[in-house]
């Protein structure tokens, strides 16, 4: 019998997770796994670590290697790009970057696990050296070039969302650092106005230049860029690290599958799309929110791999078993040792979707008020939940310490729709060698249903 052929375009979190799960759950089966890159698998999620020298090394920070695939029976194609998908012969067209050479890889099951490139501001010196790209692994080699070298003395970020990585970064490094973003506060996207005031004045504190409500306009210079053109006047620079955002790796994709207008592909509740037999994961799809009740862009390495192990477990069948039951969302934002951590929907989304929502938010100390304060971290703990039925829709954390936990209990409360009330009686340890008497999860339910604070 005939092995079943699965090719998987893309070597990220999605294809990594699939490919590996398709050989460790099927018997006869064919995994071949096309990455357009040189490097393979490449966590741009550790690009801030290894930048801050804080890993292995850069050939270190990635999923996988060529030869753990090949090992478990797999086959992997660096540098390989697919280029066109011809749905009659049930092949998928790649050409070789470095050769040109072009190949046809047939499937009896395609997964693409494409992803998102980097965007790029499109204005007038975008051409210019030493405007770089945060993400990916050729950018990071040139970024760790750039921080060591004394030439470049101002370095300016475009971005207050991700790009605050790079602002840390270039600052500990001993650059003079502007961030530039149109937004009124660093991370408004993300988080609410309390937590940004509170970024605000940690990336001041450690002297990063805010150039916030600001528009780029173009970048000057002379064969290498010297100034960022804004609505304000030029800002001074010998680099430009641009973290606008992401796009959808499809345009090679339009005409044959169906996309959304800004080129996500859709899928069906199975991440089916309308080819028989080809289904898509990862960055560039909208998979279902749970909190949200309807399709979002959750980017992150958790939801490519939730939604592999669900394509894999149900690839063979003629109809699912069951739909995909969605995804929670949550990602860590950081700056300077300050910590937030943010799952669900945040209020501005929510109410941009027209849903009635409230939030609340408790500031105290981690422990209680008879240890130090210099033993005992400030602490913010917030709630976005429904007005009428109270159920919790988001949440967030922000400390100093390490509250990641507390924010993992959120999105568990978030995933099995739990209420205000849930939380306010739910009970856990109690000691004050970590926290109060009633955690910090109590505390916020309570406050938003009106209790009298006792601790």
């Amino acid at each position: 019998m005939d092995k079943r052929k699965i090719v998987i375009i893309g070597a990220s979190h999605g294809g990594h997770e699939a490919a590996f799960e398709i050989l460790n759950r099927y018997d006869n089966v064919d995994v071949t796994v096309l990455e357009q890159s040189d490097y393979i698998s490449f966590m741009s999620c550790g690009m801030k670590l290894y930048l801050e020298g804080e890993t292995t090394g850069i050939n270190d920070v990635r999923n996988f290697r060529a030869e753990d695939l090949k090992n478990r029976g797999g086959h992997m194609y660096n540098n390989t790009k697919a280029t066109a998908i011809n749905t009659y012969t049930n092949t998928v067209t790649a050409e070789n970057v470095k050769t040109g050479e072009k190949k046809d890889f047939h499937y009896d099951k395609l997964i693409i696990s494409s992803g998102v490139n980097p965007a790029k501001l499109s204005v007038p010196g975008s051409d210019l050296k030493n405007v770089l790209l945060m993400r990916g692994y050729d950018w990071a080699k040139e970024i760790e070039v750039a921080k060591n070298d004394d030439s470049i003395k101002n370095v300016a970020i475009i971005g207050a969302g991700n790009g605050i990585a790079a602002a840390e970064v270039m600052r500990k490094a001993g650059k003079n650092v502007t961030l530039i973003d149109g937004g009124k506060k660093p991370l408004e996207k993300y988080l609410n106005n309390t937590y940004t005031d509170v970024f605000e004045k940690v990336l001041t504190k450690n002297g990063v230049n805010l150039a916030m409500d600001t528009m780029v306009k173009g970048f000057s210079g002379n064969g290498r860029v010297e100034a960022v053109k804004t609505n304000h006047g030029d800002i001074p620079t010998d680099l430009v690290i641009e973290a606008i955002g992401v796009k959808p790796n499809t345009d090679w994709l339009d005409g044959t599958i169906d996309l959304y207008d800004n080129g996500y592909i859709k899928t069906d509740e199975y991440f089916r799309t309308n080819v028989p037999n080809i289904y898509a994961i990862g960055d560039a799809v909208f998979p279902y929110s749970i909190p949200a009740n309807r399709r979002v862009p959750i980017p992150s390495a958790i939801a490519a791999r939730h939604e592999a192990q669900y394509v894999v477990e149900h690839l063979f069948e003629l109809t699912p078993s069951r739909p995909f039951t969605g995804i929670v969302g949550a990602q860590v934002l950081e700056a300077f040792g300050m910590h937030a951590v943010t799952t669900g929907l945040n209020k501005k989304n929510a109410e941009k979707a027209g849903m009635d929502v409230a939030e609340i938010t408790l500031k105290d100390t981690l422990r209680p008020d008879y240890i130090p304060a210099d033993k005992n971290p400030e602490i913010y703990i917030s709630l976005v939940y429904d007005k009428n039925s109270h159920q919790v829709l988001g949440g967030s954390t922000l400390s100093t310490y390490d509250i990641t936990g507390q924010a993992n209990v959120l999105s568990l409360a978030i995933r099995e729709k739990l209420t205000l009330e849930d939380l306010a009686e739910a009970d856990f340890f109690f000691s004050p060698s970590f926290d109060r008497q009633w955690n910090m999860v109590n505390l916020v339910a309570q406050k938003a249903l009106g209790y009298d604070k006792i601790v």
